[in-house]
């Protein structure tokens, strides 16, 4: 027999407070003039809450009705009723939905208001026609390839930050419990479900097996600011911003370590970086002309931030076809084709925010130490000079 008569129920509805009908059901009442009705019940030993309706749509007798069906279908049936909301609730989720959710709450990872509306705007462009209606936890491998296709081989890179835009948002909705599945990063790798890309005008890369005779050359090339910046972004496999930005008190050289404020980073987070030899080499030439009046490592003209015009301008007098980014790329190529080096670190090296927020939240440490190793070695290759056109990658199976 419930305790609650509808009058109480109807002086309640201005009372902010919680109200016992008995068995478990209760009306909550806010401060804000909500009112629900609430049923607490017990499932394989854990409390469950359900949420059976407002209070000014659903009578007093109706509730109780409700109530006792789903006391029946948990004790009789074994459901789990909150289990099965959540999910009818997925299953309405669409994929538009869960990528401004997601941009939404991440507001505070970008660096800036221009980097959010490049993220929403290739969505809306590359993602949301094809996939934007459908529900985020159907969407397929299959779909995203066909959503992507056209962008993927006429504009690779946009075609790769879209392909991995998606991936992140999918990533993000399997964390929510919007999705049984992580995105299909397996499926959608170059090779297999997508085509290889012919490349593309933004950031053009060197192919690693020129880097070391580019640097014989670079250091020989005349100039001093624009070229050991340039043979430090190198060797350190840094953006441009970096090591634009960098000044004398972030760099640790007894224990070997360059550590980039948060400001100075894209994705405003501290990050640290293992120096090689080689890259200690070229601070302490830089210390050998150091100007006075300014701590920049790598000053620019009357000591103020050097322009990345700059370090480009050091590229065209070298008539190569490249960018400076597109050193970071031939960096990443060279580890994925000539070392046994994970991916992972690799990634870490880059300053990439991995896009797994699950495996993000658990991942303990930066690979420090991984990372350390890697740089050495990437230093060791790039100092070879010698004629590499005979290089035969070795990466390891499994």
């Amino acid at each position: 027999m419930g305790k609650l008569t509808a009058n109480e129920v109807k002086a309640a509805l201005s009372k902010p407070g919680t109200y016992s009908d008995g068995d478990g059901l209760f009306l909550k009442v806010s401060k804000t003039g909500g009112a629900s009705w609430l049923l607490r019940v017990q499932h394989e030993g854990k409390r469950r809450d359900i949420g059976l309706g407002s209070a000014k749509l659903v009578t007093l007798a109706g509730v109780r009705a409700k109530a006792a069906e789903a006391r029946r279908a948990i004790r009789e049936d074994g459901r789990d009723l909150v289990a099965e909301k959540r999910k009818a609730k997925a299953e309405t989720i669409t994929f538009k939905e869960a990528a401004l959710t997601y941009l939404d709450t991440h507001k505070h990872q970008w660096a800036n208001d221009k980097h959010e509306g490049q993220w929403l705007s290739t969505l809306e462009t590359h993602a949301f026609p094809a996939l934007g209606s459908k529900a985020v936890g159907d969407i397929t491998a299959g779909e995203i390839i066909t959503a992507i296709m056209g962008v993927w081989t006429k504009t690779p890179e946009t075609g790769r930050r879209v392909k991995q835009r998606i991936c992140t948002i999918l990533d993000y909705a399997h964390a929510r419990g919007w999705r049984a599945t992580e995105a299909p990063h397996k499926a959608l790798a170059v090779g297999k479900g997508l085509p290889k890309q012919q490349g593309g005008k933004h950031h053009a890369a060197m192919q690693y097996a020129d880097v070391p005779i580019f640097l014989t050359r670079l250091k020989a090339s005349g100039g001093v600011w624009g070229r050991l910046a340039l043979e430090f972004a190198i060797l350190t496999a840094a953006r441009s911003q970096e090591v634009r930005k960098a000044t004398w008190d972030e760099f640790n050289l007894e224990t070997a370590l360059w550590t980039v404020p948060a400001d100075h980073m894209k994705m405003k987070r501290e990050h640290t970086v293992p120096l090689s030899p080689e890259a200690l080499a070229v601070l302490q030439s830089a210390s050998a002309v150091r100007l006075t009046g300014t701590d920049l490592v790598f000053p620019g003209t009357n000591g103020g931030t050097m322009s990345d015009m700059t370090l480009l301008a050091v590229i065209r007098r070298m008539k190569e076809p490249v960018t400076v980014h597109g050193f970071r790329s031939s960096f990443r190529t060279w580890v994925a084709e000539t070392t046994n080096f994970p991916g992972e670190v690799a990634e870490a090296a880059l300053a990439h925010q991995n896009p797994n927020e699950v495996e993000r939240a658990y991942q303990r440490g930066d690979l420090l130490d991984k990372r350390r190793k890697l740089m050495e070695a990437w230093g060791t290759y790039c100092s070879n000079d010698t004629a590499l056109a005979n290089v035969v990658p070795f990466k390891q199976a499994g």
